[in-house]
């Protein structure tokens, strides 16, 4: 998941951990079990995969009827992977929320290769409410608005670019990064 960063030494620590991702050729990020979290921790993880601030999503709010923006950070804790390098992201029927906004940022962006299942399709915040006789609901306080697509991924989930079982994902994600780092590293051979 994408659990809430409260402080400084929460900043620190996912520093310390995609800073040792920094000089990878290419990265993996499995969400095939992420069942969603923080936006702002999305955005933080985010902002260590691009070389720039980035406008990478938008929340409207039913309540106050206004829309606010979010961006990739311009100041991270550590050392970046970059922007230039592959990505890929695993995904399952089981990703959800935070780790479908994490996949569907990367994707509009075309940041980042999405190889796995349709993911479940929960883009929308909820609060919930106490009826009588015990019963609750919960209902939606607004909505992402992605500012290339102008659109969630709300019931429809977040479509792979690779589709394959979930169980074969990841191997398949090797695959096409050990494939994508060799088209890379062939010089290109000049016109004659």
């Amino acid at each position: 998941g994408f659990p809430p960063i409260l402080d400084d030494d929460s900043r620190a620590a996912v520093g310390e951990r995609m800073s040792k991702l920094a000089d990878a050729d290419a990265v993996i990020f499995d969400l095939r079990n992420n069942g969603g979290g923080s936006s702002e921790t999305v955005a933080l993880f985010l902002s260590y995969v691009f070389d720039k601030p980035t406008h990478i999503n938008s929340m409207y709010s039913r309540d106050t009827g206004k829309t606010e923006e979010s961006w990739t950070l311009s100041d991270v804790k550590g050392k970046r992977f970059g922007g230039q390098k592959p990505v890929f992201v695993v995904t399952s029927n089981r990703t959800f929320s935070g780790g479908e906004e994490f996949t569907y940022d990367l994707q509009t962006q075309r940041r980042a290769t999405i190889v796995g299942e349709t993911t479940r399709g929960g883009a929308h915040p909820v609060e919930g409410h106490d009826l009588e006789g015990g019963f609750g609901v919960r209902v939606p306080s607004g909505r992402p608005i992605n500012p290339v697509t102008k659109k969630d991924w709300e019931g429809t989930g977040v479509v792979p670019d690779v589709a394959v079982a979930a169980d074969a994902a990841l191997d398949k994600a090797h695959e096409l990064a050990v494939a994508e780092l060799a088209k890379r590293s062939q010089p290109h051979n000049s016109p004659k």
